[in-house]
């Protein structure tokens, strides 16, 4: 008589399993290998947050060297700081609507290697304009790049990793991509007051993103496109090529070849942007898109305005720059310690939690006044920020079907985009006119909005494979 272990029948579901496109990729062991990709794939978001938080450092750099001014004395007769902003997220807005889609149609690979190079060319043009309007207008058209870029990264990563690392994944790439912020901050308040080479300082903090960029932009030229979007555009043979590639990176040896009609495979090649309003999609629509208008007032309005919102506090220039540089290591941190439990909790109990977490530190930051505590309440509120960053990265890629991901991704997402653009500049004025705390109280009315919209109307995602979601 025949006995049928537990670690046999494990082995047989194991077989089984890798009958499937999403089967052999669900069975992609933890291993060196995919962690090795995924930092590849992270280090270019690394740079594309750089240059995002970049914009709160140097703008005071910019005002001291006179390029930059204050109040109606600005370009379009407001602070060119609140213009410098919009035009970043203005750009955004362009890339992720309008051109993130075309990630769908000439592959996740393709998209995400233009886009870098794309970005990194007009940083290192845009360091050596001499006005603001140049200035401004280069921002824009480096905003589109990072459009494109962010969105990309996002789809590429849901559809390389298994289900059950999803979360965990996204918690490690933003652990990398977040190390820029501290890096970015440091570099302000060690640059920020010097000139170099006949350079101002500010110059020199926008060289370096752009510069490595570029280098890193060779560096992952060999990165594997998309088994599930080859597999979806009919190219099969070579979806099964990458994949074989991948299982052979992560120790283990290829599966079978996959049958022509897997479910990767029945998805037809071209999505319309009418798709995501089917019925199907239409409450998950809505839902991302009242999520990403107010998650973004709640990011960036703190990350952004830090310095200034310290300043507003009584801190000195160099003393705002010194304490966001130790707020902002909650980043990294915030995320390395997620990615402990990020697979433990359903993504979209993270992000009402995350939320919470903002609302209620970001309370308490508008009260306080003691150096010390302004750094613990702002700590928590950037780590709460961390964690509801990868948790709603990782959701809205999972929730919709390959031939629309990152056409549905990036429209949703281009609202986080759309609202900064205005929320810069009411922030701005709310700043003038009601301080630090009118700030405070506008962020923490937003993270309401995220935590009701997504508590109430997202689905569940935890381990399931994104072609049942």
């Amino acid at each position: 008589m025949t006995t049928i272990t537990s670690t046999g029948m494990a082995n047989d579901r194991m077989s089984a399993d890798r009958r499937t496109l999403a089967g052999r990729i669900d069975a992609l062991p933890s291993s060196a290998g995919l962690w090795r990709f995924i930092t590849l794939l992270a280090l270019g978001g690394f740079f594309e947050l750089y240059d995002l938080f970049e914009t709160g450092y140097i703008s005071s750099g910019l005002i001291a060297a006179g390029v930059f001014h204050t109040g109606s004395a600005g370009v379009f007769g407001i602070a060119d700081q609140a213009a410098f902003a919009s035009a970043t997220f203005l750009g955004l807005f362009v890339g992720a609507s309008l051109l993130a889609p075309y990630a769908d149609r000439f592959g996740r690979r393709l998209t995400f290697m233009c886009a870098l190079a794309w970005y990194g060319a007009f940083s290192l043009l845009m360091a050596f304009q001499q006005s603001a309007e140049m200035i401004i207008l280069f921002r824009f058209l480096v905003g589109i790049g990072l459009g494109v870029e962010l969105v990309t990264i996002d789809t590429y990563l849901s559809e390389w990793v298994p289900a059950h690392l999803r979360s965990r994944a996204f918690a490690f790439s933003f652990f990398i991509q977040f190390l820029s912020v501290p890096a970015v901050a440091l570099m302000s308040w060690w640059l920020v007051p010097q000139t170099i080479l006949s350079l101002e300082g500010w110059r020199w903090v926008v060289i370096a993103g752009a510069v490595c960029s570029l280098v890193i932009w060779l560096i992952r030229k060999n990165l594997p496109e998309s088994a599930r979007w080859l597999a979806q555009q009919g190219r099969h043979q070579e979806a099964h090529q990458v994949l074989s590639a991948m299982e052979k990176r992560c120790g283990i040896s290829p599966g079978e070849d996959f049958s022509h009609s897997d479910a990767a495979a029945q998805l037809p090649k071209k999505g319309r942007f009418s798709e995501i309003w089917a019925p199907a999609y239409r409450k998950r629509t809505l839902m991302l898109v009242v999520m990403n208008f107010f998650q973004a007032i709640g990011f960036f309005g703190f990350g952004n305005w830090l310095p200034a919102l310290l300043s507003g506090k009584g801190a000195t220039v160099t003393h705002s720059l010194l304490y966001a540089f130790f707020i902002t290591l909650a980043y990294p941190l915030g995320s390395l310690i997620c990615s402990r439990y990020a697979d433990k909790i359903e993504n979209k109990w993270q992000i009402v939690l995350s939320s919470l977490m903002t609302v209620v530190f970001g309370t308490l930051f508008a009260f306080m006044t003691n150096p010390v505590l302004m750094i613990i309440c702002g700590f928590l509120i950037t780590y709460s920020n961390a964690w509801l960053t990868f948790s709603y990265h990782a959701y809205q890629t999972e929730i919709f079907p390959t031939h629309i991901r990152a056409r549905a991704v990036g429209f949703c997402y281009s609202f986080s985009r759309l609202s900064t653009v205005f929320s810069s500049i009411l922030i701005g004025i709310i700043l003038q006119y009601a301080g630090s705390q009118g700030v405070i109280a506008f962020i923490v009315l937003s993270m309401l909005m995220v935590m009701l919209s997504v508590g109430i109307y997202g689905p569940k995602t935890r381990g399931m494979d994104l072609e049942n979601i």
